[in-house]
């Protein structure tokens, strides 16, 4: 009892701070909704629409099925747990007085729960997508989950995801609107990047244009103040104002609907068409903000209902009922950003001040998401040429509770409200080398000026995947010479890497059995540097062979590319900490401050990277696998999106030599075959030994190494 109440007393020291801060521009974020019925329970009602059965059977869990479903949920706007959710104050209210939301799921689950494994792993959907559905007919290593006996849950976080596809999972969440009823207004900015000619193009625009449900403009009249589309080639060019004669909300083609179109708040026309490699860049006066925060608490209350509850507000059972005793969170990319969002805000302790996850992996998450702000845009992303507007771009990356931000005279990091509370999971951020390149992920490591390394949390762990790209290894390596510089792909992968550490987090969350220490790059040891001081071998003379003809691939070229970091202002509403409140500067004013950007160090013989977890690719390479590619097109520069390269290694010492190659060759490395499967059998089994490896994935790589012969 004394514990619980020391947590909500710390949570309500922490929340109290932020009541004032939500609202319209001219009220708090205490609206009438806060006080209408304190005393209401929020009620949870689950609805299972199918359910089916799944192919095979696993170990002692047998067989498992599919439900799919929705909880229709309620958050009480007077609850100092939701007090940091932007604008619920005003979000309209039922009859209770509470703020609803509903929310789609998938479940897959043993039929006999008495053999279930007690560990529920959540995965959170990306823009909607299930990304990590075990798929155990085509992804042998992906039965292990299932004869682990976990049950395995997709549930909605995201509100503005559009239903596209019957796979996409989405969240209905409520439109905030003043006290009057009237719509709230304000400022939103977006990027329009087309990739073909086009005579109008659909917002919100970015990389992600289909994935997210666009803000209406206020008033499709684009003459009046804080309506503009500007165009620039590159992030650092001025921006060349487009006259609001040449443009308007709405579609248009070059057959019978020419500019100025069809009036379509979704979209824009453009006199003369959206021509690819430009970026243009649109601001107006938008309205109706949804309050895309309440997916925090839905998260939070849904984990709770499946951990804890006998039954639904109705009576419904809940499936897994007793069933389970841990609960552990993953998310992969932008969904990863978003479990170390829910961590930060302090959705980690729920209602009652327990711990909503044990344990959490954000995977290839370098930074956090933009969902808690007035017109927020969970869903958004960019890199070196393209947005650095608010997408988890001002939120702490340090995770420690003390974490000092001297660059923007900030203290307090990912974990501070969760220490504050006793709710802290154990906890793992994996990094490919994209992180790095060009989604700004040293700062996790280092203090603000890249001078020294921090120390992190006893309960985190940090994990590099050496010479490795956002996805991991490519199906195909491709190159396309006039799009990418090098070849595009990886040889690396780190979905093994990745599923031994996802038994090692659950092994520290069930039974205390402690994880690998941190693989990280390092300033201390010279494996972590800034972008200048890298160098890479010569490679000469290799060409490509594929799509029927041979390509050379020129001499690597090191321009030290890489996305920076800069301190942005979003206005006096704006609290960049949390990554929370109301942005009025859009796009933001630069404080002509960066945060110091560090890169793995490479090895100057193979041009792999140092440090970090060597998958059997790393320590038995057949090729140079960088973690950066350039965008081939003249006068654009940047960064190939989430994308690496490859560039094989010669065959023989003859061939090498005569190409002035100062990389290896295969057949120095190796000799032969058997040397080269020799070589991946020791790799592989350092690897199992180190726990970076399961023993089955290892024996898979053998024989994959047995079945596909690199040299005679």
């Amino acid at each position: 009892m004394e514990t619980t109440l020391a947590r909500r007393t710390a949570a309500l020291a922490l929340a109290l701070p932020l009541l004032a801060c939500g609202g319209n521009d001219d009220s708090a974020n205490t609206g009438t909704a806060a006080t209408s019925n304190p005393a209401a329970t929020p009620g949870m009602t689950l609805t299972i629409t199918a359910r089916e059965d799944m192919p095979g059977t696993y170990g002692n869990a047998g067989a498992y099925e599919k439900l799919t479903g929705t909880l229709k949920g309620e958050v009480d706007p007077a609850d100092a747990h939701n007090a940091i959710i932007q604008d619920l104050a005003l979000a309209p209210v039922n009859g209770r007085g509470l703020v609803e939301y509903t929310t789609e799921f998938v479940m897959l689950k043993p039929k006999d729960m008495s053999k279930a494994g007690g560990v529920l792993r959540y995965d959170a959907p990306n823009r909607g997508n299930i990304l990590t559905m075990p798929n155990p007919t085509a992804v042998p290593g992906d039965s292990l989950y299932f004869e682990r006996g976990y049950v395995l849950l997709y549930s909605a976080w995201q509100g503005d995801v559009p239903k596209s596809s019957a796979a996409r999972l989405t969240l209905a969440v409520p439109v905030a609107k003043n006290k009057d009823g009237s719509s709230i207004t304000g400022p939103y900015a977006a990027e329009l990047i087309p990739s073909v000619a086009s005579p109008s193009m659909s917002l919100p625009g970015g990389v992600f244009n289909s994935t997210m449900i666009p803000y209406a403009p206020a008033s499709l009249d684009n003459t009046l103040p804080g309506y503009t589309l500007t165009r620039r080639i590159n992030e650092t060019d001025p921006r060349v104002a487009i006259p609001a004669t040449d443009w308007k909300f709405a579609t248009c083609d070059n057959a019978g609907n020419p500019f100025p179109g069809k009036a379509d708040a979704a979209n824009i026309c453009l006199k003369g068409g959206f021509v690819p490699g430009y970026l243009y860049e649109i601001t107006y006066v938008a309205k109706d903000p949804k309050v895309m925060g309440v997916g925090l608490a839905a998260l939070r209350d849904t984990i709770t209902f499946f951990r804890h509850q006998a039954a639904d507000s109705a009576g419904t059972p809940n499936p897994v009922a007793g069933a389970v005793r841990f609960a552990i969170g993953q998310g992969t990319s932008q969904s990863g950003n978003a479990m170390k969002t829910f961590l930060h805000l302090g959705f980690n302790q729920a209602l009652d001040g327990s711990k909503v996850f044990d344990g959490i992996y954000a995977h290839v998450a370098a930074r956090q998401t933009n969902i808690n702000t007035r017109f927020a845009v969970p869903g958004g992303g960019g890199g070196l040429r393209t947005d650095h507007r608010a997408f988890g771009q001002t939120a702490p990356r340090g995770l420690a509770a003390d974490y000092q931000d001297t660059l923007a005279g900030r203290t307090g990091g990912v974990m501070q409200r969760c220490t504050a509370t006793q709710t802290c999971p154990k906890f793992f951020l994996g990094l490919s080398g994209t992180e790095f390149w060009q989604l700004q992920g040293s700062p996790v490591l280092t203090d603000p000026y890249g001078f020294a390394d921090l120390k992190q949390p006893d309960n985190a762990r940090i994990y590099y995947y050496a010479s490795t790209q956002h996805g991991g290894k490519s199906p195909l390596i491709s190159y396309a010479p006039a799009s990418t510089v090098y070849p595009a792909g990886s040889m690396v992968d780190f979905a093994d890497t990745f599923r031994a550490l996802f038994v090692a987090l659950e092994d520290w969350v069930a039974r205390d059995v402690a994880p690998p220490a941190s693989q990280v790059p390092a300033i201390a040891d010279g494996t972590l540097v800034r972008p200048d001081q890298l160098t890479f071998p010569v490679t000469k003379g290799i060409t490509w062979a594929g799509a029927g003809s041979n390509t050379a691939i020129p001499a690597l070229q090191y321009l030290a590319r890489y996305n920076g970091f800069p301190l942005l202002d979003y206005g006096p509403t704006y609290r960049p900490q949390d990554e929370s409140g109301i942005p009025t500067l859009l796009p933001p004013s630069y404080m002509g401050r960066d945060y110091a950007i560090m890169v793995p160090q490479v090895d100057a013989q193979t041009g792999l990277t140092k440090a970090g977890i060597h998958a059997v690719d790393v320590d038995a390479p057949v090729g140079t696998s960088l973690e950066f590619n350039y965008v081939a097109t003249p006068g654009i520069v940047d960064l190939v999106n989430l994308s690496g390269s490859y560039i094989p290694f010669h065959k023989t010492e003859a061939a090498r030599i005569a190409a002035g190659d100062t990389r290896p060759s295969l057949e120095s490395l190796y000799t032969d075959q058997a040397g080269y499967v020799a070589k991946v059998q020791s790799v592989a089994a350092g690897l199992v030994a180190r726990r970076f490896l399961l023993q089955a994935d290892a024996d898979r790589r053998v024989a994959s190494a047995q079945a596909n012969p690199v040299l005679p």
